[in-house]
């Protein structure tokens, strides 16, 4: 060290310089021209080697007093620059509260989701219980149960669609695996005469699979609802009441309805429910007097108790509720379609 360590000016500038530092940059200059690499302080450390003892114990106490002080005055300066950095960010990203936001997008219910909830509270408010079931079935809960002939062409596979077997199972010598997407909800019906013993009330919600071009009227997979009582001294006037309550308190107390005569293996006798709608009579729901043979094949004895089943497309009472002419309209996404149900 060349001549006596200045500690009071080496102090009195540093502190000098980092109070004049304007902004964070300034201030790590002012410290490393103090304590960096080649700074006033480490240089006289390196220094203190070459001094006599007690002259050397001198300047190394007076170099350590002068780089606390050093360092007091650079964390007071760091956070009075770093407050003023913020203020600075503060009022140039500031948020008014005050304001009122804007107002995202309103979703709704999908227009399907929509009717088949609206159909189940009228259904459940007339005492009903919903039951779900499997959407892969046996075609002998598919088909078997519900009194459906082994050659009835609803079981061929030009009408379902058949799916191949968890196990290793040959094919039938009608090409099918016995193994379906359901094609409409009613084996959950008699799951749930096997299960339990009348009365029953139930209705079954839930998507079904059919062999069927899309077209305005028609798709591969759809929405049912299905419903079926049993009990003591149930009659068709039953039915037609249930039928009318439900399809005016969805459409409204004015829509024309008419019941015509039908044919299901599962019912007898049979109708479907027509519903006026653009100028013409669209077909709603089928239904009927549950078959004796069904209620047989699920332990009830048909003279003792009575029922009766209707099923509906969800889809084709959207149709007629929200006056849609095209069933595709349903499943192509298409947010101007959706968002008039927002």
């Amino acid at each position: 060290m060349n001549g006596t360590f200045d500690a009071e000016g080496v102090r009195r500038d540093a502190l000098a310089a980092i109070a004049a530092a304007c902004d964070l940059a300034e201030l790590e200059a002012a410290k490393a021209a103090v304590v960096g690499r080649r700074g006033t302080l480490t240089a006289a450390q390196r220094s203190l080697g070459a001094l006599p003892e007690d002259e050397r114990r001198r300047t190394g106490a007076a170099v350590n007093a002068v780089r606390a002080a050093v360092a007091q005055a650079e964390a007071a300066r760091r956070a009075e620059l770093e407050d003023e950095r913020d203020r600075v960010v503060l009022a140039q990203e500031a948020i008014d509260v005050t304001l009122p936001p804007r107002t995202p997008p309103r979703g709704a219910l999908h227009p399907i989701n929509e009717t088949m909830d609206a159909m189940l509270d009228i259904l459940v408010g007339l005492g009903y219980r919903v039951v779900t079931g499997p959407e892969v079935e046996s075609d002998w809960y598919n088909f078997d149960a519900l009194n459906t002939p082994v050659d009835h062409p609803a079981r061929t596979l030009k009408d379902s669609i058949y799916v191949r077997s968890l196990v290793d199972v040959p094919p039938r010598a009608d090409g099918t695996t016995g193994i379906l997407l359901r094609t409409e909800t009613s084996p959950v019906q008699a799951r749930t005469m096997l299960a339990q013993p009348p009365p029953v009330y139930v209705v079954i919600p839930g998507r079904v699979y059919r062999q069927d071009t899309p077209d305005a009227t028609h798709l591969p997979m759809f929405h049912q609802i299905e419903g079926l009582a049993v009990d003591t001294d149930l009659s068709f006037t039953d039915l037609r009441g249930t039928l009318a309550e439900l399809a005016r308190a969805l459409l409204g107390p004015e829509t024309g309805l008419r019941f015509r005569p039908h044919y299901f293996p599962f019912t007898e006798p049979s109708a479907e429910l027509d519903a006026w709608h653009s100028g013409r009579w669209m077909e709603l729901l089928g239904s009927g007097m549950v078959h004796p043979n069904v209620l047989r094949t699920c332990g009830y004895d048909p003279e003792q108790v009575q029922g009766f089943a209707f099923g509906m497309g969800v889809e084709r009472m959207a149709m007629v509720r929200h006056g849609i002419g095209d069933l595709r309209l349903f499943v192509e996404n298409d947010l101007r379609f959706l968002s008039a149900f927002a």
